[in-house]
């Protein structure tokens, strides 16, 4: 087999040189002809065929190939993705970011759960326009994989909720990527952090509005009384007592502001004591016994036979409860009746609710019962001497004792809040 490989290779090399060396005596009698300037045009012509021949007959690898047109090749996401890609796809895929793999056209050839979640699962090869419409965002991979710069971008997702991402799309540097360009699309997603700037900014307008309304008052009536009411005793005792109205809205106010405040310092740390619910309610009740006459409420207390105990802080608890029994006694005052459960059923978490029978909350309200300075009727809280803090207190003091509130309520049958620990 050795010998007939040698023979072939060295009938291949001298039929190589002799068709060289065929070329080279064309040309060489060409120059001839034309140095001496003479000869018949058939022999011209003839060498003219002589030398073309030997060029068709020269190796056919000293001329370039054609390439023929292929149809295009749907490859999977393990072949498209190189061998170094491979050690850390793994890692990709648990990340709760979503994160996809895209190729030079953009075509998508991997994409992690987190993904597939929030998007959708997609066919591998498929362009990544086909789920992701928005315009800056395909422009910015678009602009990435001509320059070969990262990009990043804010972007806001309506359906099907609000969302907000940072979406970053960069080059992945790959070690036996053979001279094939990938790129990294990500998204972060800071809607929580713009939730908490938004409420962070209301609150501050709120906070400053609400303060604002009675020092006004107060600056009104001071004003007053050094001039027009100067020396009008009467007048004077009518915008006094105003005025106290005012001062007593503004330390309600600011205590409920500092109590939002102390809480959020401590929201991380859980309460480690036992509290009995059963007499705490009762306190609770007997505290607000005086407010129930006074807006002709019956307060109604169902509790258990024993002690039903619950991790937690007694005056935070207090809060908590009183809260919610004051806001049932003026809010549902028209149903003249509000009772307290204490609920301990077999196998499931302690529960208290508090029910009104008064004209209920709207639907569309509930969701943002909680959120500060949040009022269903602005003119009937302040009526009641509401901040319009009461409920962001107790969302925060539950979350602190890792509790829920539940609110459930219909138009003209009244409201429930139930505690659940």
């Amino acid at each position: 087999m050795a010998t007939d490989d040698n023979n072939n290779a060295g009938n291949s090399v001298i039929a190589k040189m002799g068709r060289n060396w065929l070329v080279i005596l064309s040309l060489t009698l060409l120059a001839l002809l034309a140095v001496l300037e003479k000869g018949s045009p058939w022999l011209v012509g003839g060498a003219w065929i002589l030398a073309l021949v030997a060029l068709l007959l020269r190796d056919k690898s000293a001329r370039p190939e054609i390439p023929r047109m292929l149809p295009p090749v749907v490859v999977e996401a393990d072949d498209a993705v190189p061998e170094s890609f491979a050690s850390f796809k793994a890692g990709l895929a648990v990340l709760d970011s979503p994160i996809f793999i895209l190729d030079k056209s953009a075509a998508i050839l991997f994409e992690n759960e987190a993904a597939e979640k929030i998007f959708g699962q997609l066919t591998t090869g498929t362009h990544i326009s086909a789920r992701l419409r928005s315009p800056s965002i395909l422009d910015m991979i678009r602009e990435t994989i001509m320059t070969g710069e990262p990009n990043q971008i804010e972007h806001s997702e309506r359906l099907p909720s609000q969302q907000v991402f940072i979406v970053r799309i960069a080059p992945a540097d790959l070690p036996k990527s053979q001279d094939k360009r990938y790129y990294i699309l990500s998204f972060r997603d800071i809607s929580e952090l713009r939730r908490i700037d938004r409420m962070r900014s209301d609150f501050v307008a709120n906070a400053s509005h609400e303060l604002r309304t009675p020092l006004a008052s107060l600056r009104g009536f001071i004003e007053t009384m050094l001039g027009p009411a100067k020396n009008d005793p009467a007048a004077q005792t009518r915008f006094l007592g105003i005025m106290l109205d005012q001062a007593t809205r503004m330390s309600r106010l600011v205590d409920d502001l500092m109590s939002l405040s102390r809480l959020e310092l401590r929201a991380h740390i859980a309460p480690d004591q036992k509290v009995d619910l059963v007499p705490l309610l009762g306190h609770v009740r007997d505290a607000l016994v005086p407010l129930a006459n006074e807006l002709d409420v019956s307060i109604n207390l169902h509790v258990p036979e024993g002690a039903v105990e619950v991790q937690g802080e007694r005056d935070e608890l207090v809060q908590v409860f009183q809260n919610l029994v004051e806001n049932a006694c003026k809010y549902g005052q028209e149903g003249k009746v509000v009772d307290i459960w204490l609920k301990t059923p077999p196998g499931k978490p302690v529960e208290v609710s508090v029910i009104d029978k008064g004209p209920g909350i709207p639907k569309e309200h509930l969701p943002r019962l909680t959120e500060r300075f949040y009022r269903v009727s602005v003119t009937d809280s302040r009526s009641k001497k509401g901040t319009g803090l009461g409920l962001a207190i107790v969302k925060h003091i539950l979350t602190r004792h890792r509790a829920r509130l539940i609110v459930k309520s219909e138009l003209g049958e009244g409201t429930e809040f139930t505690v659940r620990f």
